[in-house]
């Protein structure tokens, strides 16, 4: 598994020449209506099992929580399931909020 800080992501995003990442948010309703990034997929965690089939194996996809330990432990269950390019958001919401976009709340 790959992991890419708050600042990488947002550049990343920001590049319009690479092809599109798909942002895996794996936090609960509740949270991603406090704060989320823009463009995620929510889905949260014990949904993944259930719902993995609605990701593209192929794509890029970057995993998101509040800081960064759930979307761990839903990358290595990715990879293990065949999903090649898998990345981890370091520090999660949190460290985007504090890095990337200061008006998002925290919580």
């Amino acid at each position: 598994m790959q992991h890419i800080t708050a600042p990488e992501l947002a550049a990343s995003l920001a590049d319009t020449t690479k092809n599109p990442l798909i942002l895996l948010d794996v936090r609960e309703p509740w949270e991603y209506e406090t704060c989320h990034i823009p463009h995620v997929m929510l889905m949260p965690m014990q949904t993944v099992p259930e719902r993995m089939q609605e990701l593209d194996p192929e794509s890029v996809i970057v995993c998101i929580c509040h800081h960064g330990g759930r979307s761990m432990q839903v990358a290595n269950f990715l990879e293990r399931n065949g999903f090649a390019q898998v990345i981890n958001l370091t520090g999660g919401v949190h460290a985007w909020a504090q890095q990337v976009d200061n008006s998002m709340p925290t919580y």
